[in-house]
């Protein structure tokens, strides 16, 4: 009021539409009876759905899996007046509480975990699995086999409910991965360079049929980078070919190097570091001992590097060291395999190092850092139960440990130190 001097509050300012479709407001019809649309309907009278229903079913099947709307989907945030700072405090102390309740460092020797139902036990794969993987962000896990499929599950430890299966007529999948932002899967065959992106948002299945400038007959290795930005494709005779995750469409092309087994490590064990700004090698060692080089790993807090190799032996490095070093010389040689050391992962903290083989029934283990220990118990000598190890992943804030095997099974395993997913 003028009276009291003071101005009243700006109101926010309406911001009109850059572009209007006028497309956008027919109620165009979907065909429901789709392969890839069959799981959505929740009746066999439903061969037909407008394009906004469908979108809804899709929003409700998320916020399902999800176990609600996440706080990253949420567009605004309703607080009462008044009580706006004692609500910003308590949900702070409930967002916080299990990373204080996890604060202390991992101990070594004994890891306490808890051998939990399958994490595919509704729909075990047909052949072998050769992909698992957990959502960056939600409570789900994916798992892709030989039998043609890529199926998604949520993850309670308890029945973990299947959410999903997509088949892909007459392609083996050999490697999936979810895109940074959870909302793509990317598939690659054993056949040839056709792979396939699923868009979890739309539930559309998209074949990449050629790739421009991607001279390649087959495609089947690949990574994504952390950002989100990249895809980096294996090619034949030492390539590795870059791309974007958006356009699809060949970016650079690195120099020729041996035969690649793993993104940047040579069958002589050779392990390259490339900037991909500006398309240079910054750095090439040798990996301490390696006649061949197998696998490779990054934790992601930028301290470790893991190579591993025919032999079994798997060698950690310095992150530091591997960049500023001539010749890097590892921290710790793990010596725990005796066949070729094909899985290698670092979970959230950097406190535990999957290592595995896929050429031996039980080859397995949990290395624990910084000590460069082996957990003791795990895994269990008893009898058998992980079989051999085709893929392995650790959830996003290392709740949760899961093993690919030979039987299509993908194995469950709770880390009772970790309080959240």
């Amino acid at each position: 009021s003028e009276d009291s001097g003071s101005e009243s509050p700006a109101r926010p300012v309406v911001r009109s539409a850059v572009w209007e479709d006028e497309d956008d407001e027919l109620d165009e019809e979907v065909d429901m009876t789709h392969r890839f649309r069959r799981d959505f309907k929740k009746s066999e009278a439903e061969n037909k759905m407008t394009k906004q229903r469908l979108q809804q079913r899709l929003k409700e099947q998320f916020q399902k899996a999800m176990g609600g709307t996440p706080n990253w989907a949420e567009v605004t945030a309703k607080r009462k007046a008044g009580t706006e700072d004692e609500d910003e405090g308590e949900e702070l102390m409930r967002r916080t509480g299990d990373f204080i309740g996890s604060s202390d460092s991992l101990p070594k020797g004994i890891i306490k975990m808890k051998k939990c139902l399958n994490a595919n036990s509704e729909s075990p794969c047909g052949d072998q699995l050769s992909s698992v993987q957990f959502h960056p962000s939600a409570q789900i896990v994916m798992t892709a086999g030989l039998d043609h499929s890529l199926s998604l599950f949520q993850v309670d430890g308890k029945s973990n409910p299947k959410i999903q299966t997509i088949h892909l007529e007459n392609y083996p999948v050999n490697k999936a991965l979810f895109s940074a932002d959870g909302e793509h899967i990317v598939a690659t065959g054993l056949r040839n360079k056709l792979f396939y992106i699923y868009d979890m948002m739309e539930g559309k299945v998209i074949p990449v049929c050629g790739v421009r400038g991607l001279n390649e007959q087959r495609v089947s290795d690949f990574q994504v980078s952390p950002d989100g930005k990249y895809l980096l494709l294996s090619g034949s005779s030492g390539y590795l070919h870059l791309m974007t995750t958006k356009v699809q469409y060949l970016l650079v092309m690195s120099a020729v190097i041996q035969k690649i087994l793993c993104v940047c490590v040579t069958e002589e064990g050779e392990v390259f570091i490339w900037d991909v700004q500006s398309s240079k090698c910054l750095k090439k060692f040798a990996d301490d001992g390696c006649v061949r080089g197998t696998s490779l790993a990054l934790s992601r807090d930028g301290l470790y590097l893991a190579c591993g190799s025919q032999s079994g032996v798997v060698n950690i490095y310095s992150q530091k060291d591997c960049l500023h070093t001539l010749e890097p010389r590892p921290l710790k040689a793990v010596m725990n395999l005796v066949t070729a050391a094909t899985s290698l992962c670092f979970n959230s903290t950097s406190e535990i190092l999957a290592i595995a083989s896929r050429a031996d029934d039980e080859a397995n283990r949990l290395v624990h850092l910084p000590s460069f220990t082996v957990f003791s118990n795990f895994p269990r000598f008893q009898k058998k139960t992980i079989f051999r190890t085709r893929c392995l992943d650790f959830s996003p804030r290392s709740g949760f440990y899961t093993v690919a095997n030979n039987k299509g099974n993908a194995l469950l395993f709770r880390l009772l130190h970790y309080t959240d997913f």
